[in-house]
């Protein structure tokens, strides 16, 4: 058995490392933060009613069956029974609620934004402005990844770093600042995700959707278009890089300076 097992893991070594990925991430903002706890919350919740509930029916069938000279008690209708039924599920219900309307209402506050990022969807790429400094890039499927997607194209898709994920152009934020994210498209309508942000929202030509991000931890983080959008829906890979503030404002003057060379 044990040469079985070591044989599976080095057979299927991506199935043996994925095989326990059933949870949503916790993320790094504290809109992907409140959405994870009230999951969990209403998760264990659901739990704890699935275990009375089945647990009371598992009894009733062995305990109370015909076999063991039960017989079926011959009763009414109970109005007591019926307010307690009635009462103890619109006040489980109440409980969920509040926490996950004080979440929806915090979510949806763009207030007191820092920076605001618009993007737009393409077929399909996307494209970035950041409003306050003038800065506007596309962003697209990196050259490794989209040579190697091809048919026939000899390429190994395991020696691919991050293969159909990366991008050309990285989204660039600061940490710690409250960014609005502006989405709409030019084309169909696509989705701006990216998991770990706790962002998705339809990006829709001629309507403009809204989140914001604060995110609290530097890194790389990746997501992808969420919305089936026509024949390369699945190569609109999205990458923000979170960098501290100082960073991130060098970037811009960088960013800045470019823009200035490349109009000469």
């Amino acid at each position: 058995m044990r040469k079985l097992s070591v044989l599976l893991l080095s057979v299927f070594p991506a199935i043996a490392s994925a095989a326990w990925e059933t949870n949503m991430p916790r993320g790094v903002t504290p809109t992907s933060e409140i959405a994870y706890d009230i999951h969990m919350l209403i998760f264990y919740i659901t739990v704890v009613i699935g275990i009375l509930v089945f647990g009371a029916m598992l009894y009733s069938i062995i305990y109370h069956r015909k076999s063991v000279g039960h017989k079926p008690a011959k009763f009414h209708e109970s109005t007591k029974v019926e307010i307690i039924w009635t009462v103890i599920p619109f006040l489980i219900l109440v409980g969920m609620a509040i926490p996950a309307t004080n979440a929806l209402i915090m979510m949806e506050d763009t207030r007191d934004s820092e920076i605001t990022l618009k993007v737009t969807g393409y077929q399909w790429m996307w494209q970035y402005e950041y409003l306050e400094d003038n800065i506007s890039f596309f962003s697209k499927i990196d050259t490794k990844s989209n040579t190697a997607r091809r048919l026939n194209s000899g390429v190994d898709v395991t020696k691919v770093d991050n293969y159909l994920r990366d991008v050309d152009n990285y989204v660039v934020l600061p940490t710690d600042t409250k960014v609005r994210v502006l989405l709409t498209a030019s084309d169909v309508i696509h989705a701006w995700w990216v998991p770990e942000l706790g962002g998705k929202k339809d990006a829709i030509p001629g309507y403009v959707n809204e989140l914001w991000v604060d995110i609290q931890e530097p890194g790389i983080y990746r997501g992808q278009c969420a919305e089936l959008c026509g024949k390369d829906h699945g190569f609109m890979p999205i990458v923000v890089k979170a960098v501290p503030k100082q960073e991130y404002y060098k970037w811009v003057s960088i960013q800045k300076t470019n823009k200035v060379a490349e109009n000469k």
